[in-house]
C-alpha cells in the first residue's frame, strides 16, 4: 500500500488517470501541474454541484417567495427615498 503524502489540505493520494496524449503534452508544454489543475477543476465541479443541488432543494420556496414578491411587492416599497 502506498502511503498518502500530507499536506495542508489533507491528505494526497497517487492515482492513475487515462487522458488524450495531445491534451497531457500540451499540458506539459504549457508548463501546467497536473495535480493542481486536476484539484481545482474537480472542486470547481463538486461547488457547481453543491450549487446546483441547493437550488433544486429550495426551488419550491424560492418560486413561492417570487410570487409573493411580484403579487404583492417589497415591505418598503412605499418607504424608499430613491
Amino acid at each position: 500500500m502506498r502511503k498518502a503524502k500530507e499536506t495542508r489540505a489533507g491528505y494526497k493520494r497517487a492515482t492513475n488517470l487515462s487522458i488524450d496524449a495531445q491534451l497531457l503534452q500540451s499540458a506539459k508544454d504549457a508548463g501546467i501541474n497536473l495535480s493542481a489543475a486536476l484539484e481545482e477543476r474537480l472542486r470547481e465541479i463538486l461547488r457547481e454541484r453543491e450549487r446546483q443541488a441547493w437550488r433544486e432543494e429550495n426551488r419550491a420556496a424560492i418560486e413561492a417567495y417570487n410570487e409573493r414578491i411580484e403579487r404583492d411587492g417589497v415591505f418598503s416599497i412605499g418607504r424608499r427615498r430613491f
